[in-house]
């Protein structure tokens, strides 16, 4: 038995490290994410996720600047970015009225363990005061709004207060498709990995609805093995991702409600057979979306859209208004 523990507890202790590295790794793409969208390159919520849209930003601003537009963020791009790429993350006391990369990283670190500010703009103003004063407060730290080597070393290494805890509010999703639910959030995967949604086994060319009022961020092919994949934006923080599709029918900016067709059921990317990878996130943190599923499924009758020009996307968790839209005819 003391062997046995002793084997759990130098394997917690080598797996720390990597965990706090991951979460290091998410501040700084949120922080690029921050400074990208600053510039206009960047234009749905900083979620802190390396994915299609964020390389997409980097590719186009190193195109305009004569970089290599190889969507990755090297020093070289660091520099390009200017004020904005600079300073790195704990390489000061942060406090009101500083602006930065690192800024933008501490907002990233508060939103994730709960404490989110208004936004993740990189600007070091009142709300981001707050938050860090309220994270502080329940941390045990001393709570004097400055976030030095002591607030981020707990921002980093303590349990988030959305990790194993459902969400509060009042979002509700629309069930995406009929039928049953297979896999289950949680459930384990090949190589030490978790389940982030829940599947609904469904027949090939089952039609797709949004489970809910928003804009759709993410419409096309991934390749981390969620094969055509749609994600949409939801108010508060939230997001629904749509997995394996055979075929997307929105369009990134398209303006979405409950019900409204995004898509048919595949069996694309990683996937065994057909069936729709349907997930909910908050702030980039995955959670279980059973409790918060409806009885209802979304209409089989797509209600009436609008298409936007895809300038008009979320900016800061918020929509921004679109003018000039016109009805689209299904």
């Amino acid at each position: 038995m003391r062997l046995l523990a002793g084997v759990v507890v130098v394997a917690w202790m080598l797996t720390l490290p990597f965990a706090q590295q991951g979460l290091a790794s998410s501040a700084r793409v949120a922080a690029l994410q921050s400074a990208l969208g600053s510039l206009g390159y960047y234009r749905a919520a900083v979620d802190g996720v390396r994915g299609p849209l964020t390389r997409t930003a980097v590719a186009a601003f190193q195109r305009h600047r004569g970089l290599i537009a190889d969507g990755i963020a090297g020093p070289v791009t660091r520099r390009a970015l200017g004020r904005r790429g600079r300073p790195g993350l704990g390489s000061r006391v942060m406090r009101r009225g500083m602006r930065g990369w690192d800024v933008a990283g501490l907002q990233f670190l508060l939103a994730r363990r709960g404490y989110p500010p208004r936004a993740i703009d990189g600007a070091f103003g009142p709300v981001t005061g707050i938050a860090v004063r309220n994270y502080q407060a329940a941390a045990g730290l001393t709570v004097d709004e400055l976030a030095g080597p002591a607030t981020l070393r707990a921002l980093r290494s303590r349990p988030s207060r959305l990790r194993g805890r459902y969400p509060t509010g009042p979002v509700r999703f629309l069930r995406p498709v009929p039928g049953p639910i297979g896999d289950r959030f949680g459930a384990p995967r090949p190589g030490r990995r978790v389940h982030q949604g829940i599947d609904f086994p469904v027949p090939f060319g089952t039609r797709v609805g949004a489970a809910g009022v928003g804009v759709t961020e993410f419409a096309g092919r991934n390749r981390a093995g969620y094969g055509n994949l749609v994600v949409i934006r939801h108010r508060l923080g939230y997001t629904t991702w749509y997995a394996h599709l055979s075929t997307i029918t929105t369009w990134v900016g398209e303006r979405v409600r409950g019900g409204t067709r995004i898509g048919y059921v595949g069996s694309t990317g990683y996937s065994t057979g057909p069936h729709l990878h349907f997930e909910a996130r908050r702030f980039g943190v995955p959670f279980d979306p059973v409790p918060y599923l409806l009885a209802a499924v979304a209409s089989r009758r797509a209600p009436r859209a609008v298409r936007c020009s895809p300038r008009r996307l979320l900016v800061n968790y918020r929509l921004e208004p679109a003018r000039g839209c016109r009805p689209l005819r299904r």
